[in-house]
């Protein structure tokens, strides 16, 4: 992260601004579709048997699965080049530009990627129209929305993600943020795990927007 971006995550970190906190991969942009794309451009693919990576990705001419380690090079070589293959999410930029506007919210992308990555993705984002901050991180994303707050805890606080673990890490911070579910490919959805107590399951971002104007209303009455 360059000195910059930190300026810019220590100023969004001091604002008492409602927080909007957005995941990246399948919730700002699509993972899955441009993951199988390019699985397929290596002689793989993936197959949506259950919600893992584990035990679905084969290779295509002998049908044998993809052991742990050959996936982990994958996910390096595609991290390594996403800025080629992965577009946003249907409507997540102009409903973010919206929600902005409208509520005068902060926003951040808070993306669990190795930090290494970070200049690739960030300069994905601006390409595509998502100029707010953005922190990559490999350890628990509650830690990092406590590093948020910790001027101001009791900020409103809304987390849109697509990985239950990731919401419970994030409500054990913030037990009353608003944690919305969104997930940009669709059939996976139904492989998905139940959803943490609490965290209420939007199908679109159209809905998530509905979502925090409703929540964001409900605070200020």
């Amino acid at each position: 992260m360059t000195p910059a971006e930190r300026n810019r995550i220590e100023a969004l970190a001091r604002s008492e601004r409602p927080l909007i906190i957005c995941d990246i991969d399948e919730v700002v942009l699509e993972f899955v579709s441009p993951f199988m794309a390019f699985l397929e451009s290596h002689d793989h693919e993936l197959r949506t048997d259950s919600f893992q990576l584990t035990g679905n990705v084969y290779f295509k001419k002998t049908g044998e699965p993809a052991d742990k380690a050959t996936i982990s090079e994958f996910l390096e070589r595609f991290f390594n080049e996403h800025d080629s293959w992965q577009k946003p999410a249907e409507g997540a930029r102009e409903t973010l530009a919206t929600i902005e506007a409208k509520h005068g919210v902060d926003i951040v992308y808070l993306t669990a990627m190795p930090p290494r990555h970070h200049a690739r993705r960030r300069a994905l984002l601006d390409r595509h129209g998502f100029p707010h901050p953005m922190i990559a991180t490999e350890e628990a994303k509650g830690a990092a929305v406590a590093t948020l707050i910790r001027h101001h805890p009791r900020r409103p606080v809304a987390f849109i993600d697509d990985l239950p673990p990731n919401h419970v890490s994030v409500l054990e911070t913030v037990p009353d943020a608003l944690a919305l579910h969104l997930m940009a490919y669709r059939p996976l959805r139904a492989l998905l795990p139940p959803m943490p107590k609490g965290v209420r399951t939007v199908e679109s971002w159209a809905e998530a927007a509905e979502a925090i104007a409703e929540h964001l209303s409900n605070l200020a009455c």
